[in-house]
């Protein structure tokens, strides 16, 4: 029985794919252990001995240098030329002014300055009249013053003359009293003056009266002294603020 030889076109591709994948395979062991040698030698140290340390060479000062700066000139622009057209030539009209447009017509100026003059003459008017009448209330207010002055001082007077009146009534009657008591001595001179200091206490009561000037009899004065103990209390008016007129009294006493 023959044999029968298939070809397989596969085979040689596969066999050509082995050889390349084995040698690139020996190829990454090969360098790989090269590698490993060099990083894992023992590395080495050359040492170089010097008999003394090498001056170190000092640098010159180094010396600013003054750079002036100088400004670049400026540029003069040139003034553009501009063409300033006559206005004659290029038959243009000039603008005129509000003024010169609008005058005002002397009438209109006349009626305005007769405004303004009967204006200032009312204001100056009106200052005349307030100063009439503030002149005229400052003259109403002194008069209103002076009338109460009066009043206040004919009022005073009229107090005083009743004041005056109510203290001579009293003292009269602080006189008479005094006297009823006075029991005279004989031969007493008609001229004869004794004046006594009285002291009053409210209510009309006296202290001890104080001989200021005698009458040159003795006897009169000491009966006159004795009449103003015995004729207390003295009578006073009813109106206590009164009673200040009364403290100190000046009486004057002579035979009747």
């Amino acid at each position: 029985m023959s044999a029968t030889v298939f070809y397989e076109p596969y085979r040689l591709p596969a066999g050509i794919l082995a050889l390349v994948v084995h040698s690139v395979f020996f190829a990454l062991l090969y360098f790989g252990f090269n590698w490993n040698r060099q990083v894992f030698s023992t590395p080495t140290m050359s040492v170089e001995l010097w008999q003394s340390l090498p001056e170190a060479a000092v640098a010159p000062p180094v010396t600013p240098k003054v750079v002036e700066v100088v400004p670049p000139p400026l540029e003069k622009k040139a003034a553009p030329d501009i063409a300033i057209p006559d206005k004659k030539k290029a038959g243009v009209k000039p603008v005129e002014t509000k003024l010169e447009k609008k005058k005002t017509p002397p009438k209109e100026i006349e009626q305005a300055k007769k405004k303004i003059a009967e204006q200032d003459e009312r204001i100056a008017k009106q200052q005349v009249a307030r100063e009439q009448a503030e002149r005229l209330r400052q003259e109403e207010l002194a008069s209103e013053q002076a009338a109460r002055e009066k009043a206040e001082r004919l009022k005073q007077t009229e107090m005083a003359a009743a004041t005056g009146k109510v203290v001579d009534e009293y003292r009269a009657k602080i006189q008479a009293k005094i006297r009823k008591n006075i029991v005279e001595p004989p031969d007493v001179p008609k001229d004869a003056r004794a004046v006594f200091s009285v002291t009053l206490l409210p209510g009309g009561d006296v202290l001890p009266p104080r001989l200021i000037k005698s009458s040159g009899n003795a006897a009169y004065d000491d009966a006159v002294e004795r009449a103003i103990r015995k004729s207390a209390p003295l009578p006073l008016p009813p109106d206590v603020q009164m009673f200040n007129r009364f403290r100190n009294l000046e009486l004057i006493f002579k035979p009747e």
